[in-house]
Formats: C-alpha cells, sequence, structure tokens
C-alpha cells in the first residue's frame, strides 16, 4: 500500500465520508447548474440561427466572450472569497449569474448577445476556483484529486443532463407563450442557479471549525490531517499574491491551463455540430448521442482521480489524461461520419479530457502555499480561462480557411499533447513528504 493510504484509518476514513456527504452533493449541483449555463449556447445555436441572422463566428465569439468576463474578475472574487466566505461568495455569484442566463432570451442582436455572454462570465467568475480553493480547507492533498473528480463529474453530469433537456425544451416548448424553444432554454436552465445561490449561503459552513454537524474531536482530526499534508509535487515559497507574481511557473501553468482548457471546450461546444454532421438532423437525438461520451467521461474520472491520490502522483496521470483525449479524438476523426465508431472515439476522448482537470488542480493546489492559494488558483484558472475565448474562434478559422473541419481537430490534439509536455517539464515531483507521511 503507498504511504499516503496507510495513513487512514477507518475513523480518518469515516470521516472523510461525512465531510463529503454534507458538502459534494450541493457543490455538485450547482456546478451542474452553473456548467449546462455556460454551454448550453452550444444547443441553442442548433434553433436560433433558424430565427436570429447570426453567423458561425458570431456564435463562436459569443461562446468565448464569456471567458473574457470570466478573466477580468476571477481574482478578485477569490480573493474576496477568502475574506469573507464561500456562503456570501455563492450567494453572489449564483444569483446574479441566474438572472443573467434568464435573460440571455431576450437576445436580438449580436451586440446583446456578446453583452450577455460577457456578464454570464463576469458574474459566474471565481465560482470554479472558488470551490477549489473551498475543498483545501476540508481535504488534504492526498485526498483532494479524487474529491475534485467526484466534484467535477457535474460537468459530465451537466452535458449528460444539457443534451436531452435542451432538446427537448427546444423541441417541445417551441412556440409556447409566443416564445421559441430556444427562449425557454435560457430560462429554464438559467434560474434554478438563483435558487441554489440562496441555499448554498443557508446550508453550507466557510471552514471546519463553523461545522456543527462535526465534533470537536473530528474538528482536531481533520485540522491534524491537513496541517500535516502529503503533496505529490513540490511546493513554492510563495509569502504573498505579490511574491507570486513573480513565479514564471504559476504562468507557465496558466499557459498549460489555456492550451488543454481550450482543446476542452472547443469539443464542448462543437461536439453537437460534429454530431449533426454524421447525417443526425433531429436535436433531441442529437442531445441523446452527446451524452453518452459524457457518461464514459464522468466514470472514467473518479477512477482515473482514484488512481492519481493512491499513487501520489500527477504528472504522469495528467500527460496520460491528455494523450488519451488527443488519441480518441483521432480515432473519432478517422471514423469518417461512422456514428458507432464516432461515439467509440468520442468516449475515449472524453475520459481524458474529463480527468485532466482534476489532476492539474490538484497539482496546482500542491504547488500553492496556503498563503498564495486563494490569488493563485484564482490567477491560473483565469488566465487559462481565456484559452475557450480564443480556441474555438482559432479552430473555427482553421475550418473556413482550409475547408476541412478535421483540420481544427487535429489543432486541438496538438493543444492537449503540448499541454501535458510542458506541464511533465515545469513542475518537479515531490522529493520530501510531510512529517506524517514520512512517519507513516
Amino acid at each position: 500500500m503507498n504511504p499516503a493510504q496507510a495513513r487512514y484509518t477507518a475513523e480518518d476514513e469515516a470521516l472523510f465520508s461525512k465531510v463529503s456527504w454534507h458538502l459534494l452533493p450541493l457543490l455538485i449541483i450547482c456546478y451542474i447548474v452553473a456548467f449546462i449555463d455556460r454551454i448550453n449556447i452550444g444547443f441553442a445555436q442548433l434553433q436560433m440561427k433558424q430565427t436570429l441572422a447570426f453567423s458561425n463566428e458570431a456564435y463562436a465569439l459569443g461562446a468565448g466572450i464569456f471567458f473574457i468576463g470570466y478573466f477580468l474578475f476571477e481574482v478578485p472574487s477569490n480573493l474576496m472569497l477568502e475574506k469573507i466566505g464561500a456562503r456570501k461568495t455563492l450567494l453572489r455569484i449564483m444569483f446574479c449569474w441566474g438572472l443573467v442566463a434568464s435573460a440571455m432570451m431576450f437576445v436580438q442582436t449580436t451586440t446583446q448577445f456578446y453583452v450577455l455572454r460577457f456578464l454570464l462570465g463576469a458574474f459566474e467568475a471565481g465560482f470554479f476556483p472558488g470551490i477549489i480553493l473551498y475543498l483545501t480547507y476540508w481535504y488534504p492533498s492526498a485526498r483532494r484529486c479524487k474529491v475534485i473528480s467526484i466534484f467535477m463529474t457535474a460537468t459530465a453530469i451537466g452535458y449528460l443532463l444539457a443534451g436531452p433537456l435542451s432538446g427537448a425544451i427546444m423541441k417541445y416548448m417551441d412556440g409556447l407563450g409566443g416564445h421559441h424553444g430556444w427562449q425557454w432554454l435560457f430560462v429554464v436552465q438559467g434560474l434554478p442557479a438563483s435558487v441554489l445561490g440562496i441555499v448554498a449561503f443557508l446550508y453550507l459552513k466557510d471552514k471546519p471549525e463553523q461545522a456543527n454537524w462535526l465534533s470537536p474531536a473530528e474538528k482536531a482530526a481533520l485540522r491534524d490531517h491537513i496541517d500535516n499534508d502529503a503533496h505529490a509535487v513540490e511546493t513554492a515559497s510563495h509569502g504573498s499574491f505579490w511574491a507570486l507574481l513573480r513565479d514564471p511557473k504559476v504562468f507557465t501553468m496558466a499557459f498549460v491551463y489555456f492550451l488543454f482548457l481550450g482543446a476542452n471546450y472547443t469539443l464542448v461546444f462543437f461536439m453537437p455540430t460534429l454530431i449533426k454532421s454524421w447525417g443526425i438532423a433531429d436535436v433531441f437525438t442529437i442531445g441523446l448521442l452527446s451524452a453518452i461520451p459524457a457518461v464514459v467521461g464522468a466514470i472514467g474520472m473518479v477512477f482515473v482521480g482514484r488512481s492519481s491520490d493512491r499513487h501520489l502522483e500527477r504528472r504522469k496521470h495528467f500527460f496520460f489524461c491528455v494523450a488519451l483525449a488527443a488519441v480518441g479524438l483521432l480515432f473519432a476523426v478517422f471514423a469518417k461520419g461512422n456514428m458507432v465508431l464516432g461515439l467509440a472515439g468520442l468516449a475515449i476522448m472524453a475520459i481524458g479530457q474529463s480527468a485532466n482537470t482534476p489532476i492539474f488542480f490538484a497539482a496546482i493546489s500542491e504547488y500553492l502555499p496556503r498563503k498564495s492559494a486563494a490569488g493563485g488558483i484564482a490567477l491560473i484558472s483565469s488566465l487559462g480561462n481565456l484559452g475557450p475565448a480564443i480556441t474555438p474562434l482559432l479552430t473555427s478559422w482553421v475550418t473556413s480557411s482550409s475547408g476541412n473541419s478535421d483540420n481544427s481537430m487535429y489543432l486541438t490534439m496538438a493543444l492537449w499533447l503540448l499541454s501535458g509536455i510542458i506541464l511533465m517539464g515545469v513542475i518537479r515531483p515531490a522529493t520530501v513528504g510531510s512529517p506524517r507521511l514520512a512517519a507513516a
């Protein structure tokens, strides 16, 4: 057994299970709604094109502008979370973004479309890095990749639900009350965020010390695990956020996130269009088929996350994930419209695509010292989120210029592989364990 596993007793396992059952269900539901609100434009555009004269480039730009707002407000949001706590932060973020997401139903011009997508990103900024920071308050490093993976099954569940739900809303609510199906899509999928923001404020606790559902002994045990942590990668020595800004590795990791997140979202946004190119016209069927890779990706992500924690290793696991995503996409491209082979390739791709993010954030949460974690996680996330703002436009340009959509898929594969190579080169494995790990 790996020393990182050996240090946990049955009582420790029961404690972490208790923490997870109190935190993760609500956080997963919140992220499901966030993810659906973020990607539903990929489904809505299938019907919006029939009523709004927007070009493919306009939809790609609108999808990308979301991440500009996200970039500008992410670091301030996470620094504020550290001061006011997760409860107030989630209330502000989710209540506001739910209203903006619903307001998308009133879009009639490209300007309105761009403004609302920007505002959606601005209000949602800080949600994901805030949750990652929040989880570091409750879990030591050797448990973190598995927990982040479980939390991030929300993306797969979100995509699983987004496809059939979006297709059903657009198909069966089209014309209801004189509104198009895509308009109802934004309302039905947007308003739950505002409600969940209130629920999170009332239910969550900011720190373990405030949890009335933990006994004093459980709080002490949890604090002991977090204070005597074991890391899989080296840890920097930043004493403040400003010192962090002088660390070139932080910006290199942000570039890694830029590369693979841009590749991830390129496939998220254009998978419905890819499936449609196989000769499938019905939006509901497209939604159902797009859910298959999401299910496989969610299952694979949890297993890969467990493996990373079990071996207390991040770098090689990350490279495996991005390489698997590239191989799966290559397989789907070579399938040339064969639905069965194409879905098999997308399923393989989905495992690597889904699992790369939790492993990456487990690694950076170990690299960043506690004093600069809030700003560092947000900075890396905000800079990296520019990837989805640029990559869809770049891949659209490659397709338009070459007249072959396969070329944009090859570019996406290259982005994944490059991110893995850079991370392997820039981050060293940990050489000295924590006192607890050394004792084990």
